[in-house]
């Protein structure tokens, strides 16, 4: 799910960067800005960090001490991307293992959907396996998926989240 986010950053520009004018003071702090968030990557309470869309207010500037480098506190308004448990999503496949396959979904990239979370569908093995089921129905590699979040779990030393996923349930599955 998308989220509308409000956030304080604390954005250092150094003094070079600095401009006799201040004329070029405010592009700097937006530069500098868009590269710490996208470097960020993702927190666990507001997930995956998509784009940065207005700057709300720039505080005053502190200099440090030792560095002369100038400090400004920011807020800043934000989309962030986060999984939720039942939320009904679309992935696509990008590996396809015997007891399960892997998914991708927007910057997720570790979702898992287990054999056995898949019903009425069965490994057929071979130089690209693929699980079937009787009515022909195929997940295999770059297929399309529709699922439900059973849980996600936060890897803090990846910055990343990991999901696991299930197809029981009405209208999930491959999607044609």
């Amino acid at each position: 799910m998308f989220l509308k986010v409000q956030m304080p950053w604390n954005v250092i520009i150094p003094a070079e960067s600095l401009d006799a004018k201040g004329l070029m003071l405010k592009k700097a702090i937006v530069i500098r800005l868009m590269d710490e968030f996208a470097s960020k990557k993702a927190t666990k309470d507001l997930g995956y960090f998509m784009a940065v869309t207005t700057l709300e207010s720039i505080g005053e500037g502190r200099v440090r001490q030792n560095t002369g480098d100038v400090l400004f506190p920011v807020f800043f308004s934000g989309i962030a991307f986060k999984m939720f448990r039942g939320e009904i999503l679309q992935g696509v496949v990008h590996k396809v293992l015997k007891h399960g396959v892997f998914l991708k979904c927007g910057p997720v990239q570790n979702i898992y959907l287990s054999h056995i979370k898949m019903p009425d569908y069965r490994y057929v093995p071979g130089e690209n396996g693929m699980f079937m089921n009787d009515k022909h129905s195929k997940i295999e590699k770059d297929v399309v998926i529709r699922f439900i979040v059973i849980g996600t779990k936060w890897m803090e030393a990846e910055r990343e989240f990991q999901a696991l996923v299930s197809l029981e349930g009405d209208f999930l599955g491959p999607v044609s």
